[in-house]
């Protein structure tokens, strides 16, 4: 899902998606470099109408995405207990009020007024990173999409996301969400595939500003030394 569109990944090839019982839900495809330079090209070119909208725009968008999954809630739930075997309402439920939450504070993360030894004020404002690449964790495939995306999005980041490579299907149905809830083209970008490898891309793209990765520790080691080398920040 890249540019507000859904595209077919630069290497012709899918990846099957079984379900916690071995059953053949579904197939997506399977993203690489060149849809990860796709993908950073489309969030450079939502940033700058995104980083400057009010907070309050971002906070009626993220509200509108967070009404728009609890109106298929019951949907995303069976497909979440299919993938996973969990309890998908919960999860669901979770995601929806974490999207409210972050959406409550996007109008509020603004500058605060310092005195300084001259007569007057200054000003400090906080600034978005820019792009940034989220790989989020295996577990809780839409939760945690949702907790990584939405604080991102919410502070002005525009963001690339490689979703749980054991269960995307969560993430490839909560962009049929996005596309109903107003978000600007651009700001949410999705690359399923190998997690490791694309996430170890994305740290090594200059492009971008930051990676926030869930996964083993030597994914965490092999992101860590990629990024070194652009001075890029990790969490």
């Amino acid at each position: 899902y890249i540019g507000g569109k859904q595209a077919r990944p630069d290497s012709g090839y899918s990846r099957r998606i079984h379900s916690h019982d071995g059953r053949l839900l579904g197939e997506v495809g399977d993203g690489n470099r060149k849809d990860l330079r796709n993908a950073v090209e489309a969030a450079h070119a939502a940033l700058g109408g995104w980083s400057r909208a009010t907070g309050h725009s971002r906070a009626q968008i993220l509200y509108y995405v967070a009404e728009n999954l609890a109106a298929r809630s019951e949907e995303f739930a069976r497909r979440i207990a299919e993938m996973t075997g969990g309890d998908g309402a919960a999860e669901v439920d979770a995601a929806v009020r974490r999207l409210f939450t972050y959406g409550a504070w996007a109008d509020k993360y603004d500058g605060q007024v310092h005195q300084v030894p001259l007569r007057g004020v200054a000003l400090a404002m906080n600034e978005p990173i820019g792009v940034m690449g989220l790989a989020c964790p295996e577990e809780f495939p839409l939760l945690g999409l949702v907790s990584l995306v939405a604080p991102a999005i919410c502070v002005g980041n525009s963001v690339v996301v490689v979703p749980s490579e054991s269960s995307p299907l969560a993430a490839t149905d909560f962009y049929q969400v996005l596309e109903t809830s107003d978000l600007p083209a651009g700001v949410i970008n999705i690359v399923t595939g190998a997690k490791d490898s694309l996430a170890q891309t994305l740290a090594e793209h200059d492009d971008v500003g930051a990676v926030w990765y869930f996964g083993a520790p030597e994914g965490v080691r092999a992101v860590e030394l990629a990024s070194a080398g652009n001075m890029k920040r990790t969490w």
